[in-house]
């Protein structure tokens, strides 16, 4: 990945950086302790059973036609 692409462009100080992935790292696994069941059905669930929009193959929740 090069700088134009990287969301963390700028120089950070190193107690910076530790801070952002503490945060990070705690965000994940709120979201995961969370929403774990939910995580577990989907990664189960094949992909052929999933419903994909070829417009939109991103959303995996397409609406009803």
């Amino acid at each position: 990945m090069n700088d134009e692409m990287t969301p963390f462009a700028e120089t950070i100080s190193d107690e910076t950086a530790f801070a952002l992935s503490e945060a990070l790292h705690w965000l994940a696994l709120s979201c995961e302790a969370k929403y774990l069941g939910q995580i577990r059905r989907y990664v189960a669930t094949p992909d052929d059973a999933r419903p994909v929009d070829p417009e939109r193959p991103w959303n995996t929740n397409p609406p009803a036609e």
